[in-house]
């Protein structure tokens, strides 16, 4: 911790750079996030070498503590700011008192080839459903995630939120086009599949053809409009979440959802009987 002295002015070379991290051109640049919140900054510090500096409230410091402790052990330094301070830093309406620096944590498509299940998310622009979907796809056990150049930007502050953490647990490729993104993973033996309300066969089909039983990478799309259907062009094929009831539809995080988990219990099945 910087000893016996508080940023006090959002002024401060320091405090603007961090600042200036809320816009995406300044990250790209950077090549630099903010990760909001205890939790993020708990994940953010586990992870060797994601976190270049904490800022933390004279509150939040005693508060989490062991947050401090690992910072320290592991080399970042943590410097204390005063509540305005936070207010300009935070991009929540009420901050938590502690914020991240951390380095871009994205690696090349060829990294996750070979990947057994993986999430790619297309032309999904809502920050917040992108993130839940990393999270969810975390818990699912899913080797990686890929945000293709027509999706959202994963270290937008929502979407770093969103993702409580998970972001800093698995994989992430950022910015490959869809095109490439299906060719590798097909290369590799994956099957691609576009996860669209209109499939042709739903997913419950799909398990019991064994179609999920091998490596598999599932598209989702923009929860408004779904897929482009050149898009869908590029996979093995579309397939539905049934619905049973009277919705119309499910939302975006909730189908992705549905289909990791569909396909780790049956990728899980095979591996018990292989």
């Amino acid at each position: 911790m910087t000893a016996g002295h508080e940023f006090t002015s959002i002024r401060s070379p320091r405090i603007k750079a961090a600042r200036r991290l809320a816009k995406r051109a300044f990250r790209q640049r950077e090549r630099r996030f903010l990760a909001e919140g205890p939790q993020a900054v708990r994940e953010a510090l586990a992870r060797p070498g994601a976190t270049v500096e904490v800022f933390a409230t004279a509150e939040a410091v005693q508060r989490h503590l062991e947050l401090t402790d690992a910072a320290y052990a592991a080399g970042v330094p943590v410097h204390r700011v005063s509540m305005e301070v936070m207010a300009e830093l935070a991009q929540t309406v009420t901050p938590q008192g502690i914020v991240a620096v951390c380095e871009f944590l994205d690696v090349p498509l060829a990294e996750v080839a070979g990947a057994r299940l993986v999430a790619v998310l297309s032309h999904v622009r809502d920050p917040g459903n992108a993130g839940t979907v990393l999270r969810t796809a975390d818990a699912a056990g899913a080797d990686a995630v890929v945000f293709t150049d027509a999706s959202v930007d994963p270290y937008n502050g929502k979407c770093v939120r969103a993702s409580a953490g998970s972001l800093f647990h698995l994989p992430v490729v950022v910015g490959a086009p869809a095109a490439e993104v299906t060719a590798v993973l097909r290369a590799e033996g994956a099957a691609v599949l576009a996860a669209d309300g209109a499939g042709d066969r739903d997913l419950h089909q799909a398990a019991d053809s064994g179609a999920l039983d091998g490596p598999v990478a599932w598209v989702f799309g923009n929860e408004a409009w779904g897929l482009p259907a050149e898009t869908i062009a590029l996979t093995d094929g579309a397939v539905r979440v049934p619905i049973y009831g009277g919705a119309e539809s499910l939302n975006l995080a909730t189908a992705a959802a549905v289909c990791l988990y569909t396909t780790a219990r049956e990728q899980r099945r095979d591996a018990d009987r292989s």
